[in-house]
């Protein structure tokens, strides 16, 4: 089984322990470490057996696909950051800003505030995550649409929170904020792998020492601080079972994003 998700603290401290072969009878996976863009693009094509996608590139996929509710991430007080330089922006009217996606979560937040503030004319360019903060602090790009560990580090680069759109979203709905999506093909067992997410999950909350080595050494420099607040802010309740909340706040997300047209009608059920 071809199991693709991102190299971030987060993922690979939920999915060490059954990528490793600690856990009985979960199916075999060959892991392939992959930035969220290249997932998002590469399970509209077909590709992998199960993957993690922004929540926000569900509605391009098929009905080949199934959502799991199990090893994703939602939560509240982790969204997206735009950033500037220093002494901030008085608005985006005619700037360029870089962004880690066009099919992600964040953009799709970043185009309702947008909506929200009057529609500003606003280019955009797809960047790489971890190239955003170095674009912005050089003055390639006004403003950077970032996230993950960014929240925690931005401010070594000089950088400055013009909005936190998380605390827009959650300020405006009072929902958690649905960021990553675990999908996997619809032909597979989809209830096995679930509970081989689930599994692997238990084992790191009972076992946080088992992955810390493994969680350093893919975290691209980050120090073990950071590593750790990471985990504690995108490891949480939802990423055991996505439940009544979190499918309330997926309906939502996707559906407010369809009826402003800036996603598809979803395809596959919300379990």
């Amino acid at each position: 089984m071809h199991l693709a998700h991102s190299p971030c603290p987060n993922d690979t401290f939920i999915y060490h322990a059954w990528t490793s072969g600690l856990i009985d009878g979960a199916p075999a996976t060959r892991l392939t470490f992959a930035d969220i863009d290249v997932t998002n693009s590469a399970c509209a094509r077909g590709e992998f057996d199960v993957a993690k996608i922004s929540y926000a590139a569900l509605p391009h996929l098929g009905p080949e696909w199934r959502l799991l509710p199990a090893g994703g991430a939602l939560g509240r007080g982790c969204g997206p950051l735009v950033l500037t330089g220093p002494g901030g922006l008085a608005g985006l009217e005619g700037r360029k800003v870089a962004v880690p996606s066009d099919r992600s979560t964040a953009f799709l937040l970043f185009n309702l505030w947008l909506r929200d503030l009057g529609s500003p004319d606003v280019a955009v360019e797809v960047v790489p995550f971890d190239q955003i903060m170095p674009a912005v602090r050089d003055g390639r790009f006004d403003a950077g649409l970032v996230i993950h560990e960014a929240r925690f580090t931005y401010g070594e680069y000089g950088l400055e929170s013009m909005v936190d759109l998380g605390e827009w979203w959650e300020g405006s709905t009072g929902a958690p904020i649905p960021l990553g999506a675990i999908v996997a093909k619809s032909h597979l067992d989809t209830d096995a792998i679930t509970a081989a997410i689930r599994a692997s999950l238990d084992y790191a909350w009972a076992n946080p020492e088992a992955s810390r080595a493994y969680v350093a050494e893919h975290a691209q420099e980050m120090s073990d601080d950071v590593c750790r607040k990471h985990i504690e802010l995108y490891v949480n309740e939802f990423s055991r079972d996505l439940g009544e909340e979190g499918r309330s706040a997926v309906e939502r997300l996707l559906g407010g994003g369809a009826e402003l047209g800036l996603l598809p009608e979803l395809r596959i059920p919300i379990p």
